[in-house]
Parts: C-alpha cells; structure tokens; sequence
C-alpha cells in the first residue's frame, strides 16, 4: 500500500494526538467538521413577501418591527426553520445544535428585531417563508421553537387554524412559553420566578422605566453566566474559542435590545390567549414538546400551557409526543437549555427527525 494511500489516515490520527485530553472525542469531531464545511449562517432576503408587505402596506407595523432572516444552505429532504426565545437570537439558540440538523436540510433563523416587535407582522413574515421554503425546496419545513418562540409557532397556528391544512411537516417545541401566566400565576402579589420578577414591569405600562430594563438586562445575562460557570460541563461541549465567541454574541444581543423592543416583546406575550382557550385542532403534522426537569427558574408551577401539553395536548396536536429531559450525570436541564444542555436533547431530537424521514413517528418519541 502506497504512502499516500495512508497518508489521509496517519493525518487523522496524527491530530487525534494533538487533541487537548480535556476535550473529548465529539467536540473534536464537531468543530473539525465545522472548519472542513464551514457554512455560518448567512443574511437572506426572502422572495416571497405578500403577506408582510399587506401588514405594512396597512400601516399595522413598522419596517422597525421586521425580524431578520438567516438560512444555511445545506443539502438533506428536510429544511428546518428555528424560532427564538426572547434572547438569544435563534442562530445562538441552537449554536452546538447546527450540525446535527444541518445533516436533515437547509436552516432558516428568524430573528426578532432590536428596537421593536409586531405579533402580526412575524406572523405575515412566518407565512412568507414558509411558503418561499416550500416553493424553493418543495417541501415544508420543520418548524423548532423555543421558549417564547413556542408561543410565537402557537400564535401563527391559531391564526392559521381555520384553513384546511397548516404547510408543515413537523412541530417542535422546547419548553415553550405562551402566554404570561406560563411566566407569573394569576392573582400572585409578586412572581416567583426569576423571569417572572423581571417582566413584570413591562406588564403595567406601554414604557418601562430605564431601571426595569437594565434588571432585565441583568436577569438573561446571570441566567447565561450561570451555565457557563458549570466549567466541567463545558470542557465537554465547547472549546474556548466556542465559549468566548457564544458569550459575545449572546450578551451583545441581550445589550441591542431596546427598552421599546423589550416592551412589545412583552405586550406581544401578553396578547397571546392560553393554549386552552383554542377549541380546535391546531396541527395534525407530528408534534413535539420537550421541558426540562428544572423548570423553575422561568415557569410558574400552575403554567397553563405546559398542564394543558401534558394532560390535553392532543385535542390540539393529535400526533404530539410530550417529554421531559433530564441529565442523570450532572447539573440538572434548566428551562430551554440547548446550549449547556444540547447533548440531552439531542437524543429525542434525532428520533423525531428519523421519524419524519422513515414516516413512522412514534408518540413515545
């Protein structure tokens, strides 16, 4: 056998040998594939844009109010379209994600806009790209929603829910939050959650006073930080080079946010009805819904629409799975954790995805 016949092997595990021993064998992998196919994710100006351009035409909304649109362009049956939570952006949201549902299809980010927010407008701006998806690939997307981006997918399949069919081939959600009772019980004099003490101001007025907004501000930031204090855990998720890039665009986007964007994200939460007060079936495509052991810091323990996932979910989503993710090994899965947390997902992610493919989606996913 020829030297350059070996060569290709002797050079893989010539960097094995390289590999610091604090980062295991899937990092390496991961980020040797991401600088052998780089494809960060990239600004798209959609084609199709009926429905947005009605809302602003109408005057309903302002250009201010228009997310952004990102898409990586890869190959596979399936395109997905990711919507956030609050913050991060989306692109973010599934940063150690990206490979594995880059190998289902092209991605699509939407990301809600700094200085303001248009529950009408996301909702025109999701019906757009769906239908431009499907046009482009001839296939509808999977739709993966967290946090405040589930209300968000909720609200756009309430609106939709008179027509005969929704275009999607599937639905998740991770630890959604739809409406403000998921973040602060009714009738409670002060909110027991984290989050909860931090929205409240938003709730009372159309502007919330500058201190409101540093205390928000500071909340998403010690939530953040808070995960990547948990070193050991990060020795086997990201490099450091990973962790200092992700901290910068997560704070920056945190810091962008302006008290105007942050009140109507809040008054858009606001308006959106509990999942109960939806008397018909939303979707019937495969659906979803993953929470995480420790939800406490986010959720109010009485929240409407995690009851009403787990005990009703399937008057609305007839083929819905429902689980909770937990880490029997290590710090326990916190509300929406797909950064610190993205390795206990990712198992009932991958069987969903296989699902779709083979068609036989299996409830117990």
């Amino acid at each position: 056998m020829s030297a350059l016949t070996l060569a290709p092997v002797l050079n893989f595990f010539a960097a094995l040998q390289r590999v610091s021993p604090v980062v295991p064998l899937r990092t390496f992998l991961r980020t040797t594939s991401n600088r052998l196919r780089p494809c960060p994710p990239q600004p798209f100006v959609p084609v199709v844009r009926r429905a947005q351009t009605g809302v602003l035409a109408a005057g309903r909304a302002g250009l201010h109010q228009l997310a952004t649109i990102c898409h990586e362009p890869h190959g596979g049956p399936l395109p997905t379209l990711v919507l956030g939570g609050f913050v991060p952006d989306s692109t973010e949201q599934v940063f150690l994600l990206r490979g594995h549902l880059a190998k289902t299809g092209p991605l699509y980010y939407l990301n809600y806009p700094p200085d303001g927010f248009s529950l009408e407008l996301v909702c025109a701006q999701l019906d757009d790209l769906v239908t431009e998806i499907r046009q482009r690939h001839g296939q509808d997307p999977v739709i993966f929603a967290v946090s405040f981006g589930g209300g968000l997918l909720l609200e756009w399949l309430r609106r939709r829910a008179p027509e005969a069919s929704t275009p999607v081939t599937g639905l998740i959600f991770i630890s959604p939050v739809a409406c403000v009772a998921d973040l602060i019980a009714p009738h409670e004099s002060k909110p027991a959650t984290l989050l909860g003490r931090a929205l409240a101001p938003y709730l009372t007025a159309e502007t919330a006073p500058s201190t409101a907004v540093e205390k928000s501000r500071a909340v998403f930031t010690r939530m953040f930080e808070a995960g990547a204090q948990n070193r050991e855990s990060l020795a086997f998720l990201l490099t450091r080079g990973e962790l200092g890039h992700l901290r910068n665009r997560v704070l920056a986007t945190i810091h962008r946010v302006t008290a105007r964007g942050a009140c109507e994200r809040v008054q858009a939460l606001r308006a959106m009805p509990a999942l109960t007060d939806d008397p018909l079936p939303l979707a019937t495509a495969p659906t979803l819904v993953l929470y995480a052991e420790k939800e406490d810091a986010v959720l109010a323990a009485g929240s409407p629409t995690r009851r009403a996932f787990e005990h009703a979910g399937r008057r609305w989503f007839p083929h819905l799975a429902c689980r909770v993710i937990t880490n029997p090994r290590g710090a326990p899965v916190q509300h929406a954790s797909l950064i610190f947390h993205g390795h206990n997902f990712l198992p009932a992610i991958t069987n969903f995805y296989h699902g779709l493919k083979s068609g036989k989606f299996h409830r117990a996913a």
